[in-house]
């Protein structure tokens, strides 16, 4: 098995962090020795991993750009789930997942995986042939998402929605034309958000697929945001809701505690 690679301070932490095994070695910047480096370098050596010494045209090579911040790591793939039925029978509590019809953009991807982390997704899908797989580029951006996010891509991304539905998972398509709006939307229940690419929006086998179809409400002059900033916006708001739908099932529960 050939080995991936991996760069930028925040990539390379994380797969340390989760899966050190995999990592073959991690090349490092010789002529970089601030405290950031030297604290990178002693976490790598207390982990195991292999240090290489190199120079920035090196770096540049291996990670096919120069934003790799004097890290970069040839690492081995790491196994995930096999399958979204896999992922979901893990799932405790009300599933919050991310779907995505036809974003091919690597920093889109990274910035959406990053962000569907911070939010607690349990899952991003995307089509096989209408997507962006993981690469360097994605993991950098994603900034360690990339490593714990489950990323699957289907065959099909409508049959996959469907199985969805007979999980009870309710289907949510973003469109800029939809009347009803994200706020209006109760999102503490089990939920698929989907979210097509940038101009073409999603395609209408997708579009009829969902259950709802809702906007994100715009003030300025700009129509429509990035991908990934809708999928922050919209995830944040599910989070915003469980949250505080938990925080009022907690006074009700102290509330029936002390009458009681």
């Amino acid at each position: 098995m050939s080995a991936q690679v991996l760069f930028g301070f925040h990539a390379v932490t994380v797969r340390l962090k989760t899966a050190p095994q995999s990592i073959v070695e991690i090349h490092v910047d010789a002529s970089r020795r601030d405290a950031r480096m030297r604290q990178f370098v002693e976490r790598a050596q207390a982990a195991g991993a292999k240090i290489v010494d190199s120079d920035d045209g090196r770096l540049i090579k291996l990670a096919g750009s120069p934003r790799h911040q004097g890290v970069v790591a040839r690492v081995k793939a790491v196994a995930r789930s096999h399958s979204l039925d896999d992922v979901m029978d893990g799932v405790a509590g009300a599933p919050l997942v991310l779907a995505l019809d036809g974003v091919t953009d690597p920093h889109n991807l990274g910035a959406v995986l990053r962000v569907a982390d911070g939010a607690g997704a349990h899952a991003v899908i995307a089509p096989k042939d209408h997507a962006v797989g993981l690469n360097a580029t994605v993991a950098k951006v994603a900034s360690g998402a990339a490593e714990t996010m489950p990323y699957l891509m289907v065959t099909n991304l409508a049959r996959s929605l469907n199985e969805l539905k007979e999980r009870d998972i309710r289907i949510v398509g973003l469109s800029d034309d939809a009347e009803q709006t994200l706020y209006d939307l109760d999102l503490t229940g089990p939920v698929c958000l989907v979210m097509g690419a940038e101009g073409p929006g999603m395609r209408q086998l997708t579009r009829k697929t969902c259950d709802v179809l809702v906007s994100i409400p715009m003030s300025g002059a700009v129509e429509s945001l990035n991908v990934s900033v809708a999928a922050g916006v919209c995830l944040y708001e599910a989070l915003r809701q469980r949250r505080a739908a938990e925080a009022g099932n907690d006074v009700a529960g102290d509330a029936a505690g002390d009458a009681a």
